[in-house]
C-alpha cells in the first residue's frame, strides 16, 4: 500500500466503483480501499438471506423461502434507462463483459388509487385509461410533436422555441391537463418533483426521448435490471478497474485522511500509508465534510406473487406522483423476482421507497405498500440523505451525495459524471475508451 498514486478511492459503492473504473481507463494509477468484507458498500447485495434477516435482526425459517443462498437482495434497489447513462458506462467501458441483464417488464403510475401502463407513443395514448377521450388526443398531438420535434432543425418546432420557452408553456401549447402533466413529467420525464415545469423545455423533452429510445429497444418497458442483483456491478468496474492497473484492498480500515495546506495528499491505515493527488469516497468516510439534507425511507418486502393488476409481471416499476397522494415526494415501486436469480423459486422482492417529509416515515409509504397484496415479510429502514459541503476542488477531495428514493439510476450517473468533471477538468470520454476496448479485441 505504500506507494504514490494518482488517486485514491475509498468504499465500493456503485458511484465509487464507477468512478474508480472511469479513473483507471483514463491512464491514472489508483487505489481503491474498502473498510468492510464486501464490494458494495450501502449499494451492497446481501446474500444469503439469514444474512438479511441478520441484518434487521429478524428471525427466519429456512423452510419457507427456500434456500438462502438462493437469494441477493439489494439494498437499495435500481433499474437502468436501457438507452441511459450507465448502460453507456457499461457499455463504452466494457464491464457488459462480466453482466448479464434482463429486461424489467412492465413500467406504472398511480393515478386516483389504480395503476396505469405508462403510454409513450401514439397507439398506448389513445387508449390509455389515464385520460379522458379528448384529453387523449391531446396527448397523442403532444407526444407526436416530442417525437418529430429536432434540436438542430427549427423547422420541426412548429413555432414554438424549445430553449427559450418553459415546460410549463408546451403543456399549454397542447392544452394538457394537471393529471396528464403529473404523469409525464414523473412516469416519463422521471423528474422527483415539479421545479422542471418552470425550466426550459429542451431538458424535460430530451428525458422523454430517453423513456421513449430506452423503450424501443427492448419493448416490455424501457428498464433493464442485472442478473443476481446490483452487487455485480459493482464488482464488474472492480474488475475493469484491475484491468487498466488499479489495485484492490478490503477489509481495509481507514485511520486517517492526510491534509497538507487544505489538500489531501493521502490516507493512513495503521501503520501504513499511500499519498495521492485526489481523493474520492461516499459520505461515510468524512461525515465532517458532509451535511445532511433530508432522509429517504426504504421498505424490502419478501412476496411469494407478482404485484396485483401488472398481467402477472415477473419485474416492474410503479411511480406514485406527488401530487396524487398529497404529497412533495413522489413514491417508487420496484419488483424483481427469482427470474433474475435474486430469489428462492417462486418468489419476488419488491422495494417501496421515498423522501421522508414526517415524524411518521413508515406511513409515508402506505399508498406504495398497499398496491403489492399480502407481504410475507417486511424490513424497513431509514437513511440519511447526505451532500458534500463543497465541491471538492479546492481540497481535492471528492466526496459522493447519498442515493436517493429513485428506482432508477440516471441521478446515480449525474453525480458521478459530475464528480469526474470536478476532478479532471473535463468531461469523461466514451468514445475514446470504447474505441481503446475495441482495440483490444482486434
Amino acid at each position: 500500500m505504500e506507494e504514490e498514486y494518482d488517486s485514491i478511492v475509498l468504499g465500493t459503492g456503485l458511484k465509487e466503483c464507477i468512478l474508480s473504473g472511469m479513473l483507471s481507463v483514463s491512464g491514472k494509477k489508483v487505489l481503491h480501499i474498502d473498510r468492510n468484507k464486501y464490494y458494495g458498500g450501502e449499494s451492497a447485495s446481501i446474500t444469503p438471506l439469514e444474512d438479511l434477516f441478520g441484518k434487521f435482526k429478524t428471525e427466519t425459517s429456512d423452510q419457507i423461502y427456500g434456500r438462502g443462498r438462493d437469494w441477493n437482495v439489494d439494498l437499495i434497489p435500481k433499474f437502468l434507462m436501457a438507452n441511459g447513462l450507465l448502460v453507456k458506462l457499461l457499455i463504452h467501458t466494457g464491464v457488459t463483459r462480466y453482466l448479464e441483464f434482463k429486461c424489467v417488464e412492465g413500467s406504472y403510475v398511480y393515478k386516483s388509487g389504480k395503476i396505469s401502463k405508462v403510454p409513450i407513443d401514439q397507439q398506448e395514448a389513445l387508449s390509455s385509461d389515464l385520460m379522458g377521450i379528448f384529453e387523449k388526443r391531446r396527448f397523442k398531438n403532444f407526444l407526436v410533436w416530442v417525437q418529430n420535434m429536432q434540436e438542430d432543425n427549427p423547422k420541426t418546432w412548429e413555432g414554438f422555441d424549445p430553449f427559450k420557452n418553459s415546460m410549463s408553456a408546451l403543456y399549454s401549447k397542447f392544452n394538457l391537463d394537471k393529471n396528464t402533466q403529473d404523469f409525464t413529467g414523473h412516469a416519463l420525464a422521471l423528474y422527483r418533483n415539479d421545479e422542471y415545469i418552470s425550466q426550459s423545455a429542451i431538458v424535460t423533452i430530451r428525458r422523454i426521448k430517453l423513456y421513449r429510445d430506452s423503450l424501443a429497444r427492448y419493448g416490455k418497458s424501457p428498464y433493464l435490471y442485472p442478473m443476481y442483483g446490483l452487487g455485480e456491478l459493482p464488482q464488474g468496474f472492480a474488475r475493469l478497474s484491475a484491468i487498466y492497473g488499479g489495485t484492490y484492498m478490503l477489509d481495509k480500515p481507514v485511520d486517517e485522511i492526510i491534509k497538507k495546506d487544505g489538500k489531501v495528499v493521502g490516507i493512513r491505515s495503521g501503520n501504513e500509508t499511500a499519498t495521492c493527488k485526489q481523493l474520492f469516497c461516499d459520505p461515510s468516510y468524512i461525515p465532517n465534510f458532509v451535511r445532511k439534507v433530508g432522509q429517504v425511507i426504504r421498505c424490502i418486502c419478501l412476496l411469494d406473487h407478482p404485484i396485483p393488476n401488472t398481467g402477472d409481471a415477473l419485474s416492474t416499476q410503479i411511480i406514485i406522483p406527488q401530487k396524487q397522494v398529497n404529497r412533495n415526494s413522489d413514491i417508487y415501486v420496484s419488483l424483481v423476482s427469482y427470474t433474475h436469480q435474486v430469489a428462492a423459486k417462486g418468489w419476488f422482492i419488491a422495494m417501496v421507497s421515498t423522501t421522508v417529509e414526517t415524524q411518521n416515515p413508515e406511513s409515508e409509504i402506505k399508498h406504495g405498500l398497499d398496491l403489492l397484496g399480502p407481504i410475507k415479510q417486511k424490513f424497513v429502514y431509514v437513511s440519511d440523505y447526505l451532500e458534500p459541503i463543497d465541491d471538492g476542488i479546492q481540497s481535492q477531495l471528492f466526496i459522493s451525495t447519498s442515493y436517493d428514493a429513485t428506482t432508477h439510476f440516471e441521478t446515480t450517473c449525474l453525480d458521478v459524471l459530475s464528480i469526474f468533471k470536478r476532478a479532471t477538468g473535463e468531461e469523461f470520454d466514451f468514445d475514446k475508451v470504447k474505441q481503446e476496448l475495441d482495440d483490444e479485441d482486434q
